[in-house]
C-alpha cells in the first residue's frame, strides 16, 4: 500500500537532520507516511521536479543549498513571503497537483523570539552578520517585526542592496563584517523597553569554517545572541556569549521551527512540540 511521503533535497544532503525531525514527529503522531532525503544536483533539479510532480503520494520537499532560488521557475506559484524573500525552502504539492513554493525559514527563525516579540518595545534593533541565503529570510523576518537592522557583510555594498530590497521601509545600516571584530568603548544608553538581538547568519563558526570574530562590547546589555549554525550546535560564538552573560539561541531552534511549518504543509497535522526536548536529544545523539 502506498503511503504519503516528503523528502529533503540538496547537494550535499547526507548531513541533513530533516529526516530525523520529520520521522520523529510521524512516529509520535502514528501517522502513515515517511520522510526521505534525496541527492539532487543542479543539473538534475528540473528532472527531479518533473518526476515528483506526477507522483500522487509525494507531498513535497524541503529544499537546501544550492536549489533555494533555482527551484522557483519550476513551480506554479509562490507564497507571498517566499516571493518577497526570493528563496524557497519548502515545495508543496497541492491537491490539484500544482506546486507551491514557501519559505519557512523566516517563521522558523522568529519562533524562539516569539515570547519577547509579544511585548511592546520602544525600539527593536538587530545586528545581523552575513548576507547569504539564510540572511535574506532573517532580514525579511526582522523587518516585518519592526526591527532597525544593522547588516554586516564582507561587501557592504551587497549588504546595502539586500537591505534596500528586503527592508525598504525604515532606517537600516550596512557595514563591513570586520566592524564587530575589534572592541568598542561605545556607551549604550538605557535599554529599558528596547529589544536587541545579535544574529550570526553566516557560516563562520561552522565545522570546517573559520571562527566568527565578534567582540561582545558591540552587543547592548540584555541582547539575545542567536547563531543559526547547527554543526557544532554549541558554537564558539554562543559559548563566548554565555560567558559574557547574554541569553542565547542555537541553530537547532530555527531548524525545528521551520521544519514544524513544513511538516504541517506536508502531512496536514501539527507536530507534537511538547516533545521538543526528546527530539533535541535524538538529533544531538
Amino acid at each position: 500500500m502506498s503511503v504519503p511521503y516528503a523528502e529533503v533535497i540538496g547537494d550535499p544532503i547526507a548531513q541533513s537532520k530533516s529526516p530525523t525531525i520529520h520521522g520523529f514527529w510521524l512516529d509520535a503522531l502514528a501517522l502513515p507516511g515517511r520522510y526521505d532525503r534525496a541527492l539532487v544536483t543542479a543539473d538534475g533539479l528540473a528532472d527531479y521536479i518533473a518526476a515528483r510532480r506526477s507522483d500522487p503520494d509525494w507531498r513535497g520537499c524541503n529544499v537546501t543549498m544550492p536549489h533555494k532560488q533555482a527551484v522557483i521557475p519550476l513551480l506554479d506559484r509562490l507564497d507571498p513571503l517566499a516571493a518577497t524573500i526570493g528563496a524557497v525552502n519548502t515545495v508543496v504539492r497541492e491537491v490539484d497537483g500544482t506546486l507551491t513554493g514557501y519559505n519557512t525559514d523566516a517563521p522558523g527563525f522568529l519562533e524562539p523570539l516569539a515570547q519577547r516579540l509579544a511585548d511592546t518595545h520602544l525600539v527593536r534593533m538587530a545586528r545581523v552578520l552575513g548576507t547569504g541565503g539564510a540572511a535574506r529570510a532573517i532580514v525579511a523576518a526582522l523587518a516585518a517585526e519592526g526591527f532597525v537592522i544593522v547588516l554586516a557583510g564582507r561587501d557592504p555594498a551587497k549588504a546595502r542592496a539586500l537591505l534596500d530590497e528586503l527592508a525598504p521601509v525604515g532606517e537600516h545600516y550596512a557595514i563591513g563584517f570586520d566592524h564587530f571584530a575589534d572592541p568598542t568603548d561605545f556607551a549604550f544608553d538605557d535599554r529599558t523597553q528596547l529589544f536587541d538581538v545579535v544574529v550570526n547568519a553566516s557560516p563562520l563558526g561552522m565545522t570546517g569554517q573559520p571562527p566568527l570574530a565578534f567582540d561582545f562590547s558591540h552587543a547592548p546589555p540584555g541582547s539575545v545572541i542567536y547563531d543559526i549554525v547547527t554543526s557544532p550546535l554549541d558554537t564558539g560564538f554562543l559559548q563566548a556569549a554565555r560567558v559574557a552573560g547574554f541569553p542565547t539561541v542555537d541553530g537547532l531552534a530555527m531548524l525545528i521551527g521551520q521544519a514544524a511549518v513544513a511538516f504541517t504543509h506536508f502531512f496536514g497535522a501539527h507536530p507534537p512540540r511538547d516533545r521538543d526536548d526528546a527530539l533535541r536529544a535524538l538529533i544531538v545523539g
